[in-house]
């Protein structure tokens, strides 16, 4: 149950293609895709073994689309979009994975793709794709939401197309990840677990949970929770965090954009939104790979941490189902990688025998 069966012949190609009846594309609309989605559904028994957990969690392994996150399936829309509607140049803030993507598929696009980063609080494995494909990448003295405020200034002079999730056909392209669940469980799930930082992921899923169940595609909405880390949690707090500090810097967000709409999913839902700290982020980063094989990036673990964290409340029912948002893969952070496994190459002699004595033999 790893993946869907495409709807158009037998080759996988885009979530716009696939799921175009649900988005507000045309037949003339010019698709730009580099075949993001399809992504996989992984059951990961011996992380909920490990945690003394009742349920059945499955997680969509976003890291495994063309860019390694989650974010080309707002991208693929967004691009589209703005090609549709003759821009130039399109423009991003981003912790990461945004600027990588929206350099990915403008470079597909053959636009021009500007990205604004907080200087020095990038993963280097972000920076790298941004760079690569060609983007002009801008290091802004400040923090995610001092960048945002610079490009929502860039867009309305109306000579550049914002690609940020306040771009509402980012939050249509990433709803179609919902669409996927529920046809690869054959289900939607009781419970749907993932990381709040600009918030537009809750809000898209939602989204696409609510859209499914309207068109009796599924038989049940689940609960959403959501979980900020415990340095960057303006909506758990109440209020804009003006300084946000977190190893995840995928949700090092003060003032989300989606504030609004990811507040009403999780009243909608009966959801639950929560704050787990760094610590709890790296350990269940950790035990995720070494339990079940699944790599992803620190911001993905604040939901399994929150997992966690639920599960020792009791706020998880016994056979519960729960899929949960793996947002990026681990190879975008290497170095928190590296920092958190607690292991070192061990040097030795280029022989049998030296090797042997580490093995223990």
């Amino acid at each position: 149950m790893n993946s869907i069966q495409p709807q158009s012949g037998n080759r996988w190609r885009g979530v716009v293609h696939e799921f175009r009846q649900y988005l507000p594309v045309t037949d003339s609309t010019p698709i730009i895709s580099l075949n993001e989605g399809n992504t996989q559904l992984v059951r990961a028994d011996n992380f909920v073994k490990a945690i003394g957990g009742e349920c059945e969690l499955w997680l969509k392994y976003e890291g495994i689309n063309p860019t390694c996150s989650f974010k080309d399936r707002g991208m693929t829309m967004a691009v589209t979009k703005a090609v549709e509607r003759g821009a130039q140049v399109v423009v991003c803030a981003s912790t990461g994975n945004t600027s990588a993507s929206a350099a990915a598929y403008a470079a597909r696009a053959k636009l021009k793709c500007v990205v604004l980063l907080p200087n020095g609080k990038i993963a280097l494995g972000k920076l790298a794709q941004s760079l690569m494909y060609g983007a002009t990448t801008i290091a802004v003295e400040g923090n995610f939401d001092e960048a945002l405020r610079i490009v929502r200034e860039l867009g309305e002079t109306g000579k550049i197309e914002v690609v940020n999730s306040i771009n509402p056909f980012r939050i249509e392209g990433q709803k179609t990840a919902s669409f996927e669940i529920c046809d690869q469980l054959g289900r939607a799930p009781d419970f749907h677990f993932l990381p709040v930082g600009n918030a537009g992921n809750i809000t898209a899923y939602w989204r696409g949970f609510k859209e499914y169940y309207a068109a009796k595609k599924s038989d049940r909405l689940p609960r959403m929770f959501g979980f900020q880390a415990a340095g960057s949690a303006p909506i758990v707090d109440g209020a804009p965090v003006a300084d946000p500090h977190t190893v995840a810097t995928a949700i090092r967000i003060g003032n989300p954009a989606s504030w609004q709409q990811a507040t009403a999913a999780l009243k909608e839902s009966k959801g639950h939104i929560d704050k787990v700290t760094d610590e709890e982020i790296l350990a269940a980063y950790k035990l995720i790979a070494r339990t079940d094989g699944i790599f992803v990036e620190p911001a993905s673990a604040a939901c399994l941490a929150g997992l966690i964290k639920c599960v020792k409340a009791g706020k998880i029912p016994a056979g519960s189902v729960i899929t949960a948002t793996m947002t990026g893969h681990g190879l975008k952070d290497p170095d928190n990688a590296i920092k958190t496994a607690g292991f070192e190459p061990i040097v030795v002699e280029a022989t049998k025998d030296a090797v042997m004595k580490v093995i223990g033999f």
